[in-house]
């Protein structure tokens, strides 16, 4: 189970590497460093908590298919993460980096839902989400203060590597689990 809980967290931190380094080579000033790492922190161990208890309802009321939903999700997740970033993208992380009060839940949650979509998954599986919290938080702080600093070092194509990196990630993630189950 631990194999698994650090497959479903460290994708996460691929992504919001990726994310954070963007922001830093858009020029993130340094005294909004911390406050966008505190927001991508909040926003990245808050999504899961929704999650899980959607996710857990949903195993509830699915029963045993729950396991074979929390997967689809993974895969899904791990797909749609392979897909090319929208012109959009740069936009909201201009955006994020200056913005402050109302305007950044917007941003948060969109730079969150994968976290969302990982807590729905938690709940199916039924994992203990305290710990996943905890490690999400903790790892989400990390990687963005090393994305934010590293970001303006760093090229475009690495950050899409890492983007593409985390989607792979859960995408096997969500076949080794499928094969574990079909056995």
């Amino acid at each position: 189970m631990w194999l698994t809980l650090i497959g479903l967290v460290v994708p996460l931190g691929l992504d919001t590497f990726a994310v954070a380094a963007a922001l830093g080579m858009a020029g993130l000033e340094a005294r909004d460093r911390t406050r966008v790492s505190l927001i991508f922190t909040a926003f990245e161990a808050g999504m899961p908590l929704v999650g899980f208890f959607a996710g857990n309802l949903t195993g509830q009321a699915v029963g045993n298919a729950a396991d074979y939903v929390a997967i689809a999700i993974l895969i899904a997740l791990g797909l749609f993460m392979l897909r090319p970033q929208a012109d959009d993208e740069e936009k909201r992380l201009s955006l994020l980096a200056r913005t402050k009060g109302l305007a950044v839940l917007g941003l948060g949650i969109g730079i969150s839902i994968d976290e969302l979509a990982i807590g729905f998954t938690i709940g199916l599986l039924h994992f203990p989400v305290l710990v996943i919290v905890v490690l999400i938080g903790v790892q989400a702080f990390i990687v963005t203060q090393l994305g934010i600093r590293l970001g303006q070092r760093i090229g475009e194509r690495i950050r899409e590597g890492a983007e593409r990196l985390a989607g792979v990630a859960l995408a096997a993630l969500g076949l080794v689990l499928l094969v574990e189950k079909l056995r």
